[in-house]
């Protein structure tokens, strides 16, 4: 059987939260897979969720975790209609910094593997945490687009996933296995990190497959089979994101922002920018002024 692969943009849109409501959207979701993993919190209803041969009946207020790359789809149990909440998100670009604890890729690659780690939460499991309410606060984040959005939706997952971490852990996961993983950059998909940490520093494409221990070619085919671009492009385009937030929430000049951001001076950034967006830094800062 062949399941449809639905493309996500893991590079313009790490983050995607939505509210699906079947009677107005397209149902049901038909079995398919993706790079991003997704939460699903169910609001009204009840729906019969299958992933990996796997059937959960998931009533309101209960939530189901997917994988990156597993293979699900969501039907109604009942003839009545649904209503859930949901995000999808790069799991590799959660970065988390503590003394012990592994990063969060590395736990839910470990956790996907495991079975003391289910990913379905009945109701009665999250009744301390606000879930609804952090989902909603990160679709609404994500829509207004608002100073600081993205690390707000970005502490709301990592909390919520480090929560789920704690049901598991109750359930006998053992955390240890991740943390007894290298914490060094190990692979393709750890890399985005190395790149968001030190894109205003010069970052060789060769550099980085040495650091994934491969070599130029084959990190390249699969950066961009990945990533659905090339490493150069991506690194332009985390600068130049880089860029036009410091354009649109600071008063910094082009030549400090160019430093920043590592490019070489104002008119490389000028340059690039215009690539990706299709203006001039200054039209797009006067665009987005209100």
């Amino acid at each position: 059987m062949q399941y449809l692969f639905e493309y996500c943009d893991t590079l313009d849109s790490p983050y995607e939260a939505f509210l699906y409501d079947t009677t107005t959207m397209p149902f049901p979701i038909r079995p398919h897979w993706h790079y991003f993993m997704e939460i699903i919190y169910m609001m009204e209803g009840t729906g019969l969720v299958e992933c990996n041969g796997k059937t959960y009946v998931v009533e309101e207020g209960d939530m189901i975790l997917f994988h990156p790359e597993s293979v699900h789809a969501i039907y109604t149990a009942t003839n009545l209609p649904l209503k859930y909440e949901g995000i999808k998100f790069d799991i590799n670009k959660l970065y988390t910094e503590n003394s012990y604890a592994p990063k969060l890729r590395v736990i839910m690659e470990s956790a996907s593997k495991s079975s003391n780690a289910d990913i379905f939460f009945k109701e009665e499991q999250l009744r301390t945490l606000p879930v609804k309410d952090m989902l909603e606060e990160c679709r609404r984040e994500l829509e207004n687009k608002n100073y600081g959005y993205d690390i707000i939706v970005h502490n709301k997952i990592c909390y919520l996933l480090v929560c789920l971490i704690r049901i598991w852990r109750e359930k006998g996961f053992n955390t240890d296995n991740a943390a007894s993983r290298s914490s060094e950059v190990d692979s393709i998909h750890a890399i985005t990190a190395y790149i968001d940490a030190h894109a205003g520093e010069p970052i060789r494409v060769e550099d980085l497959a040495d650091m994934c221990n491969m070599s130029y070619s084959y990190f390249a085919k699969n950066f961009k089979q990945y990533y659905g671009r090339s490493c150069k492009e991506y690194i332009e385009f985390i600068r130049v994101s880089k860029a036009a937030d410091l354009l649109l929430f600071t008063d910094f000049d082009l030549s400090y922002i160019s430093q920043e951001t590592g490019f070489s001076d104002s008119s490389h950034l000028i340059k690039i920018f215009k690539k990706w967006k299709g203006v001039t830094p200054k039209q797009f800062k006067k665009q987005h002024t209100i």
